[in-house]
C-alpha cells in the first residue's frame, strides 16, 4: 500500500523508481532472486533457477540459461523486469599487498592489475579490479596494506548486456567473500566473533579447495588461499587432506575461534569442525545440503522446498544497501541510470539523484526537486499566510478580553481598600476578635450539647433546651425517680465546669392522691439553669424562684389541684413536647 501511493505520487511528479531485486549466483543452488524486509529481519522474497557454474574457469557456464533463468524469476516472482538489480558472483581472484604510503590511488589500481595478470584466469581475459585500505590504525608503517579482488571484465560486459535487455539496471556487482561477511554480521550468525577487537579466523570450504581469512571484529586483516582438488579424493580422505593442511595454515593465525563455512555438498562443516585439533571456539554452517537451520526467518509465502536452498551470499547481497559493512567491493563500475524515453534522450540527458527506500531506489531529476521544493514551500508558507492575518484578529481580542480583567481587578482593589480603611478606623468591629468570639460561642454549644447526651438517665426525659451565646443554659425534662434528677444535674455541673448551674424547679407533676390512685410509676418535671430570670413553667410555680440552687419539693397540701397539669403516666413519651435545640 505504502509502495503503491509513494509510485502514484512520484508519477504525478514526473519522477521515476524503480524496484531493488537483488540477485546471487550461487554454486550448488543456482541463480537465486531474493528480497528481504530489513525490519523485521526476515526474507519476504525468494525463488532460485538452476544454473550452471565452470569452477575451473571460475565463470557462469552458458550465459543464454543466465538470461533464460532471470525472466523465469521476474516471471514466477511477478517482478517488473524494468528494475535495478545488485549482482553477487563467486569469488574468482583475492588478494593481498603491501604498497608505498605516498603511492596514488591510479598507481594502486595498476600496481594491482599488473599483479592480478599473472594469475592464470586473466591471462586471456582483462581484469576489473576494486580494492579497498586495511584498518592498520595507530601503524606507523610507510606502507599501507591493500586488499583487492578481480572478476572477468568480459563476464561483466555479459551481464550488463542481458540486463538491458531485459529493461534491467545493474546497480551492483560484488563477490560471494563480502556478501557471507555481510550475512553473517546482519543475521547475527557470527555475533561474538564480530565484536570489535576480537580476533577470529573464517574457513570457507568450496569444492577447489579452502580459504583462510584472518578477521579482527568486522575488518580483513589477513588472507590465505589453498587450492585443492576435492574430486579426486574419496569421502573420509577429503577430511584428512583438509585437516593436514589447515592444521599448518592455521599456525599462522593464532585465535581463540574458528568459524567454518561449506560451500559444497562434498564437505560437512559440522563433520571437518569435530576432526579439525585447534584450540578455542569453533562454529560451523553448512552452506549446503547438510544445512539444518535458516540463514533468517523467512517469510509464509515461501515455498517450504525452498526455505533450506536460501543461501548465505544470496542473504548478503539482499542487505547490501540496508547492513553497513566496513569492507565493500563493487565491480559495476557505473552509476545507476535512468529509464528515459527516445524523446527524453533526444532534448538531452539530465542529472539525476538516487536513494534507497522500502527496497526501492528512488530516482529524482532536477526538475522534480524543484517540484518537491515549491511543494515544500507552499506547505510552509500557507501556514505563515493565515498566521500573518489572523493574528492582528486574534491579538485585538486578547487584547480587549485583558482590558476587562484589568478593569474587574481595579474595581476589586478600590472595593478591598475601602473595607480596610473601615476596618482599621471603625473601633466597634474587629474582624480577628468576632472571628474569636464565634468560634467561642460555637465551641460552648457544643459542649453543651455533649453534655447533656452523655448525662441523660435512661428514665429521664429532656422537653426543653436553651443555651445562648454567653454559656447560659436552660435545661427542662421529666423523670420517674428523682435520684434520676439529681444524678443528671450532677453530671451537668461536672461536665459543665464554672457553670453555676441549680436546680431551679422539682416537683410531682401529679396530685399526691392521683399518685397514690395511680398503678404506674410517678412522674417528677425539673428545671435546670444557670439564667438569671427564667419564666415559671406554671403559675404556682412562680413562688419558688429566688437564689437557691436546689428548690424544694412541693407536698401534697400546697399542690392545687385545679391548675396542677394532668399527666398520663401511660402516654409519657408521646405526649413530652419535642426538644427544640437552637442554630
Amino acid at each position: 500500500m505504502l509502495e503503491k501511493l509513494l509510485n502514484d505520487f512520484l508519477s504525478k511528479l514526473g519522477a521515476g523508481s524503480r524496484e531493488m531485486v537483488y540477485l546471487s549466483v550461487t554454486p550448488g543452488v543456482g541463480l537465486e532472486l531474493i528480497q528481504v524486509d530489513p525490519v523485521i529481519k526476515s526474507v519476504k522474497t525468494y525463488a532460485y533457477k538452476p544454473l550452471e557454474y565452470s569452477e575451473s574457469m571460475r565463470e557462469i557456464a552458458n550465459y543464454d540459461d543466465f538470461k533464460t533463468a532471470l525472466q523465469e524469476l521476474f516471471t514466477e516472482l511477478n517482478i517488473n523486469p524494468k528494475c535495478n538489480i545488485v549482482l553477487s558472483l563467486p569469488m574468482v581472484h583475492f588478494g593481498k599487498m603491501n604498497l608505498p604510503l605516498l603511492l596514488g590511488d591510479d598507481a594502486v589500481a595498476e600496481a594491482i592489475v599488473s599483479e592480478v595478470e599473472q594469475a592464470y584466469i586473466f591471462k586471456r581475459c582483462e581484469p576489473v579490479v576494486s580494492w579497498f585500505e586495511a584498518n592498520t590504525s595507530g601503524s606507523s608503517s610507510d606502507t599501507r596494506t591493500i586488499f583487492y579482488s578481480a572478476v572477468q571484465k568480459t563476464a561483466v560486459d555479459k551481464i550488463k548486456e542481458i540486463l538491458t535487455e531485459l529493461g534491467a539496471v545493474l546497480s551492483g556487482l560484488e563477490i560471494s567473500l563480502i556478501s557471507t561477511l555481510r550475512a553473517l554480521s546482519f543475521s547475527e550468525l557470527a555475533s561474538t566473533q564480530m565484536t570489535e577487537g576480537t580476533s577470529w579466523n573464517l574457513m570457507l570450504v568450496n569444492s577447489t579447495g579452502y580459504s583462510l581469512v584472518a578477521m579482527s571484529g568486522k575488518n580483513i586483516i589477513d588472507y590465505y588461499e589453498e587450492p585443492l582438488a576435492l574430486k579426486t579424493y574419496e569421502v573420509e580422505e577429503i577430511y584428512n587432506v583438509i585437516n593436514a593442511s589447515a592444521q599448518i595454515a592455521l599456525m599462522n593465525f593464532p585465535t581463540n575461534y574458528l568459524y567454518i563455512i561449506s560451500d559444497t555438498d562434498m564437505v560437512s562443516a559440522e563433520h571437518l569442525a569435530s576432526k579439525l585439533p585447534v584450540e578455542g571456539k569453533i562454529d560451523f554452517f553448512e552452506n549446503n545440503s547438510f544445512k539444518k537451520r535458516e540463514v533468517l526467518p523467512v517469510s509464509l509465502e515461501i515455498l517450504p522446498d525452498q526455505v533450506m536452498k536460501i543461501s548465505v551470499e544470496a542473504v548478503g547481497v539482499a542487505v547490501a544497501n540496508e547492513e553497513h559493512y566496513p569492507v565493500k567491493l563493487e565491480f559495476s563500475g557505473n552509476k545507476v541510470e535512468t529509464s528515459t524515453s527516445h524523446e527524453e534522450q533526444e532534448e538531452g540527458f539530465e542529472e539525476t539523484i538516487s536513494f534507497h527506500f522500502h527496497g526501492r531506489e528512488i530516482l529524482l531529476t532536477n526538475s522534480v526537486l524543484k517540484k518537491i521544493s515549491f511543494m515544500f514551500a507552499a506547505v510552509l508558507l500557507i501556514p505563515a499566510v493565515v498566521a500573518l492575518y489572523t493574528l492582528p484578529i486574534l491579538q485585538k481580542n486578547k487584547q480587549t478580553a485583558l482590558d476587562e480583567i484589568k478593569s474587574k481587578i481595579g474595581n476589586l482593589e478600590n472595593e478591598i481598600r475601602v473595607l480596610t480603611e473601615q476596618t482599621s478606623t471603625s473601633s466597634t468591629f474587629v474582624v480577628k476578635t468576632e472571628i474569636e468570639k464565634v468560634l467561642k460561642n460555637n465551641r460552648t454549644k457544643l459542649i453543651c450539647y455533649s453534655a447533656i447526651g452523655e448525662a441523660v438517665p435512661k428514665n429521664l426525659w429532656v422537653t426543653y433546651f436553651k443555651t445562648n451565646n454567653d454559656g447560659k443554659v436552660n435545661v427542662k425534662g421529666v423523670a420517674e425517680d428523682v435520684e434520676d434528677i439529681y444524678r443528671f444535674f450532677k453530671n451537668l455541673k461536672d461536665s459543665l465546669i464554672n457553670s453555676q448551674l441549680r436546680l431551679q424547679k422539682l416537683e410531682m407533676l401529679e396530685s399526691l392522691d392521683d399518685a397514690v390512685a395511680s398503678s404506674g410509676p410517678t412522674l417528677y418535671e425539673f428545671e435546670i439553669t444557670n439564667m438569671s430570670a427564667v419564666a415559671p413553667a406554671a403559675p404556682e410555680a412562680a413562688g419558688k424562684e429566688g437564689d437557691a440552687n436546689v428548690a424544694e419539693p412541693k407536698s401534697g397540701k400546697a399542690q392545687n389541684k385545679a391548675s396542677a397539669p394532668k399527666f398520663n403516666v401511660n402516654k409519657k413519651v408521646n405526649d413530652l413536647e419535642p426538644v427544640t435545640l437552637p442554630d
